[in-house]
């Protein structure tokens, strides 16, 4: 019997997971559903390392330039609109593959909790600008304030539960463990990571290919048009080169900085997988090794792989 779970393939950035989910759909009639909270916002592309137009051609995408770079996109709503477009992809006969590094988005589809309790829209505004100032250690003593269980995350997710709790009197906390969410959807894993040496050559060699793709023009087209506090431009890099256009950078220095934030971004992808993902559901995948094709197409058919690539 077939395995019905949903396929989700995962990893650090540059480890080569589109390629091998896009290799993949492309064989076996399948369509991706990008779990990436930076390739969701128009004209935010070279940066985010978002798909082709010619690899979208070849493979159905969704969750691809769905959001205007204004726009705060939550998890809850990823997963919700996610779950529309597995179902589209279901009534078009393709094997519907969620690919990206945004892990509390994988979650959120996956093992959902429930969204936060609804938010004055101009007073969130006016407070996100006053807390857009203060630094992550600072928001973390204000989070441990007002909800404790919160205050060992992330600052996107410090500033939400510091937002929810004074805006609703509310703690995200308690209102998500008490609130109904949306059903689970079963999930198996194919976890893509080379390593972190191999990983972080990639990370280089990557930005080195960002900028030669003329990601410099494309941010100075966009800070003509995007204000400069869109929540699109807090993709990972996407400051540095900001800098760079406003001629405080040279170019060496830009990209230094692109690939410490880069390789700073794929630890903490790194260590949230590790922490969240285990057992039988999850199968690693070294893309350098000899038989990483085997285990792929065998991963994506639900049999036993040739062997399980060991954890980096």
């Amino acid at each position: 019997m077939a395995d019905a779970r949903l396929r989700v393939v995962v990893g650090p950035t540059a480890a080569g997971k589109s390629a091998v989910a896009l290799q993949l759909a492309e064989r076996f009639g399948g369509a991706i559903v990008s779990a990436d909270s930076r390739q969701l916002y128009r004209g935010f592309d070279i940066g985010t390392a978002a798909p082709t137009p010619d690899e979208q051609r070849r493979v159905p995408h969704y969750g691809i330039d769905v959001a205007d770079p204004t726009e705060r996109y939550s998890a809850a709503r990823w997963a919700s609109e996610a779950r529309a477009w597995i179902a589209d992809a279901d009534r078009r006969g393709l094997a519907p593959v969620v690919v990206g590094g945004t892990g509390f988005y994988v979650r959120a589809l996956t093992n959902p909790i429930a969204e936060a309790p609804p938010l004055d829209a101009a007073r969130r505004a006016a407070l996100e600008r006053a807390l857009r100032g203060i630094a992550t250690p600072e928001l973390r003593r204000w989070t441990a304030a007002l909800d404790p269980a919160r205050a060992h995350l992330g600052r996107a997710q410090l500033l939400r539960a510091v937002e929810t709790a004074l805006l609703s009197g509310h703690r995200l906390s308690e209102w998500q463990a008490g609130a109904p969410a949306a059903p689970a959807v079963p999930a198996r894993y194919l976890v893509v990571d080379p390593g972190r040496e191999a990983l972080g050559a990639r990370i280089e060699e990557r930005v080195a290919a960002m900028f030669a793709a003329g990601w410099e023009a494309e941010v100075r087209t966009l800070m003509r048009r995007v204000p400069a506090d869109a929540p699109a431009w807090n993709a990972s890099g996407y400051d540095a080169v900001r800098r760079l256009v406003a001629g405080e950078l040279t170019v060496e220095a830009a990209r230094q900085r692109v690939v410490v934030a880069t390789r700073q971004y794929a630890k903490r992808q790194r260590t949230w997988i590790r922490h969240q993902l285990a057992g039988e559901d999850v199968t690693w995948l070294d893309p350098r090794s000899a038989d990483a094709a085997a285990v792929a197409v065998a991963w994506w058919h639900g049999e036993p792989v040739p062997r399980t690539a060991a954890e980096t």
